[in-house]
This record gives structure tokens, C-alpha cells and sequence, in this order.
């Protein structure tokens, strides 16, 4: 192991693209901490320098074959992890805008979800209080707001005067005002 020692970095390179592993771990062993050192002063997470170094070793083992270092190893390495740190920024900001886009979805899926259920939990509470009507208010009541019929047209179903429909419709607003409460009341005025 110390002949690697005294090999320039040419020799390592050439020896490493014939796949020899003290050649790859001579050439670790010189540049790990200093690359180490350039990836933290990029990325103040020491665990994150780390990998993108631990990364560029793997792939410079994995593409060994095909490695041309065109000037000198040093500057080949110290571009690795350049790019690598790249990678890594254009990595989390692609993860962040997933998070945010998720967070908008399940923000805006709870809002609806929590919307229906109240909905229909508010429109259950409606049906219940006009099924509770007297019998003859409630057709009338219905057909006025359910059926969208006019008053006219509703005396003339029912056979009643214009003025009983116009009488009972108003009763049975008064009477769901009162057990509804004023807001639940605007809002069936509004849906129904």
C-alpha cells in the first residue's frame, strides 16, 4: 500500500480505470477530507457533505472504466462534488415544492371535505326541522322552496287560497328561524 502512496495522480487514475481497489482507496484517502471540507462550506449540514462526497467516491468507482480526466484528478473531484451539491439544491427544491404542493392539496381537500360534512350535516338538521312542520305547512312549504311553485300555482294544486300559501310559507320561515337560528336560516334560504 505505500507504492500507491508515491503514484501521481495520473498513475492512480490510470490504474483505477483497470479496476484496482488500493488505487480507488489511495485516491479516497487523499481527497475524502478535503472534498468533505468543500462540500461543507457549501452545504452547512455535515451529515449532507458527507453523502455528496460518499456519492461522488461511488460513482467515481461504479464509472471507473470510463472516467477521462482531462487536466488533473483534483479539479476532476472537486467538479464531482460541485455538481453533485447542484443536484442535491435542485433535489430539495423539487422535494419542497412537492411538500408545499401536497400541503396546498390536503389543505384544500380538508377544507372541502370538512365543507360537505358540514353541509350535509347542516342540510340533515334543515330536513329534519321541516319534516317537524304541521302536515298541511310543510307541503305547502315544500313545494314553495323544493319545487321552486308559486304561490299561485301552489293555491291551485292544493285547491287553498293564494293568501293561506302566502300565510303558511311565512309561519313556516318564522317557526324555522326561531329552531334553526338566524344563520342556518340564511343559509336555507340560500340553498334551498
Amino acid at each position: 500500500m505505500k507504492v500507491y502512496r508515491a503514484y501521481s495522480d495520473a498513475e492512480l487514475t490510470g490504474l483505477l480505470k483497470l479496476s484496482d481497489e488500493h488505487a480507488f482507496k489511495e485516491i479516497y484517502e487523499r481527497y475524502n477530507s478535503l472534498l468533505y471540507i468543500h462540500a461543507f462550506k457549501k452545504l452547512p449540514n455535515r451529515e449532507e457533505a458527507k453523502d455528496v462526497v460518499q456519492e461522488v467516491f461511488s460513482m467515481i468507482w461504479d464509472r471507473r472504466e470510463y472516467i477521462e480526466v482531462k487536466i488533473n484528478l483534483a479539479g476532476y473531484l472537486y467538479t464531482c462534488v460541485h455538481h453533485k451539491i447542484l443536484d442535491h439544491f435542485v433535489h430539495l427544491k423539487t422535494a419542497d415544492k412537492y411538500i408545499d404542493s401536497l400541503q396546498h392539496f390536503l389543505d384544500e381537500n380538508r377544507y372541502s371535505t370538512d365543507h360537505l360534512i358540514r353541509e350535509k350535516q347542516l342540510f340533515e338538521i334543515i330536513e329534519r326541522e321541516i319534516a317537524a312542520l304541521p302536515p298541511k305547512m310543510r307541503v305547502v312549504f315544500e313545494l314553495s322552496r323544493k319545487d321552486h311553485l308559486s304561490h299561485k300555482e301552489i293555491a291551485e294544486q292544493l285547491g287553498i287560497s293564494e293568501e293561506t300559501v302566502k300565510s303558511q310559507v311565512k309561519n313556516a320561515l318564522k317557526i324555522l328561524r326561531v329552531k334553526l337560528g338566524l344563520l342556518t336560516f340564511l343559509f336555507l334560504l340560500i340553498k334551498i
